[in-house]
């Protein structure tokens, strides 16, 4: 407490009734799977651009992820993670100039259609000016030129790579990308231009770093000629991709480091039921997430759909049926893909438009230009109860999402909305009470709590989440005696009960029409 030893007024400030809490974000996804490149740590999207420039094309008719990313920003979706997952044995392609070390920024035999450029800088020192009969002499590089190109199918088989960067050259298949960082110094960390800064922060194809051998770096050109294997599909262990190094970590194992613990939102696209089931229990452990699950294509006969007994009971899963036809992002052609991509956009959607607590149900799938089947209102009839969410063709109103219900079969649970508005409530007041934490345990900190979750609640009714005339019957705090005992007390624990009544999809509409007759008015 300040002590007060002269004379005089003092103004303090001080902390007293509810602190605000925010509401978290509800529609930032995370994609896990296989893309043409680009590195295994989860990157931020906010654009489709973003992905072509970081993980590649379509490069493969059975692999769906671009599909998927460029599906979820048509559909409304703003931002994304995207993890990409490693073949079982891929390594990273590399070459050493000199002292230096250049490795592909991922593994795959992608990066041995990476080429490298290194030259003298542009910029030069300060160089001797002419004295004593002596002509000027030039200054010596800054640094270096780094110049990365790469083909995404090899332009010239068999190797070596072209060099892209002679003046005047005209390439029968120019690079697919390439990348210029001119001035890059090699030993000086604090510049700007410092290379471990300039290249690791900014380059989509290379890593760079010292070979810490104090051989100076070699100028020249040459492709990342070593290493490079493609390596075997993915399993589940790379999906998991559990590391005790976190630096190391893939997959759902790095989605569970900090940086990541704003997604919402997870989707490996057609991937083995074991990984779907990877997936729930990734969003069952992590209490805040959840996931959408897609079906098989070919499953022309819906009525054998049971992801409750193939796949998993869960409230933290959505699963959809059926596959859908889009334009292919590259080349326009029809292509049938997964449905979730658009799924998720379509949740990102309804979350900004609506709110979390609206059904993500009754939506236009953008950029959907038929379904595998169509599906009719009996198969759907059959479908519902099953948890299956289909998407249909309505004449006249084009293809809308038309189910909204979760894997499980607790029929408190059996909605999307129920599940994900108490996900976003618990999420919230999680993040929003952290500053309880050893406060004095006492009455005056009960009603400060009682308070604070008052006060969000009330938002939350208000914007219409929570069903109820009053506040009463849209929730319930209680935090006091009741809730905690002596012993409690005595351990540490604060204890504070919270009921809600969320709102409920209106799935059924039922109007009821009957013939009034003369003599029934009178």
């Amino acid at each position: 407490m300040t002590q007060y030893l002269a004379p005089g007024v003092y103004v303090e400030e001080i902390e007293r009734g509810p602190v605000p809490i925010e509401g978290v974000s509800t529609n930032t996804a995370a994609f896990l799977g296989q893309t043409e490149r680009g590195t295994l740590m989860p990157a931020l999207l906010t654009s489709y651009n973003d992905y072509l420039r970081q993980f590649g094309s379509v490069f493969d008719p059975n692999q769906f992820m671009p599909h998927a990313v460029n599906a979820f920003f048509e559909n409304g979706g703003t931002r994304c993670y995207l993890a990409r997952i490693p073949n079982v044995g891929a390594t990273a392609a590399f070459h050493d100039f000199g002292g230096y070390h250049v490795e592909a920024i991922g593994p795959g035999d992608w990066g041995k259609r990476v080429f490298v450029k290194i030259s003298d800088s542009t910029t030069k020192k300060a160089g001797q000016p002419a004295q004593g009969g002596q002509p000027a002499q030039p200054g010596a590089p800054v640094g270096i030129h780094l110049q990365i190109a790469y083909w995404a199918a090899d332009p010239t088989p068999p190797n070596p790579l072209p060099d892209p960067f002679i003046s005047g050259q005209k390439l029968a298949v120019p690079p697919t990308q390439t990348e210029d960082f001119d001035d890059v110094v090699l030993d000086d960390a604090g510049s700007p231009n410092y290379f471990l800064k300039r290249v690791t922060n900014n380059s989509g194809l290379i890593l760079f770093s010292s070979l810490g051998n104090n051989q100076p770096i070699q100028t020249g050109t040459s492709a990342l000629d070593q290493g490079g294997a493609a390596g075997n599909p993915p399993t589940v262990v790379q999906y998991r991709g559990i590391d005790p190094d976190p630096t190391k970590r893939v997959g759902l194992a790095a989605l569970r480091l900090d940086q990541y613990r704003d997604t919402a939102l997870v989707y490996a696209p057609n991937v083995t039921p074991d990984v779907a089931k990877e997936v729930i229990s990734h969003c069952e452990d992590e209490r805040f997430r959840f996931a959408v699950i897609d079906c098989d294509p070919g499953q022309g006969d819906a009525t054998k759909l049971d992801p409750r007994t193939n796949l998993q009971d869960t409230t933290y899963a959505a699963f959809y049926y059926p596959w859908i036809w889009v334009s292919d992002p590259k080349t326009g052609a029809p292509v049938k893909v997964p449905p979730c991509g658009a799924v998720l956009g379509i949740y990102a959607r309804s979350d900004d438009n609506r709110g979390v607590f609206k059904a993500p149900a009754n939506e236009p799938v953008r950029g959907a230009l038929d379904l595998e089947y169509n599906v009719d209102q009996a198969t759907q009839e059959t479908l519902n109860p099953l948890g299956v969410n289909a998407t249909r063709q309505f004449p006249g109103r084009g293809i809308l999402l038309w189910g909204a219900r979760t894997m499980s079969s607790n029929a408190l649970w059996k909605y999307i909305s129920v599940r994900r508005l108490l996900i976003f409530l618990e999420h919230s007041i999680y993040d929003g009470t952290q500053w309880v934490v050893f406060e004095p345990n006492d009455e005056k900190l009960w009603a400060r709590v009682k308070d604070t979750i008052r006060l969000f609640l009330r938002t939350q009714w208000r914007a219409g989440a929570l069903m109820g005339l009053t506040e009463a019957e849209a929730f319930r705090i209680a935090c006091d005696r009741s809730t905690m005992t002596q012993d409690d007390i005595l351990n540490g624990r604060l204890i504070c009960e919270i009921g809600v009544a969320p709102v409920r999809p209106a799935e059924f509409v039922i109007f009821r029409i009957y013939q009034m007759t003369q003599e029934a008015q009178t």
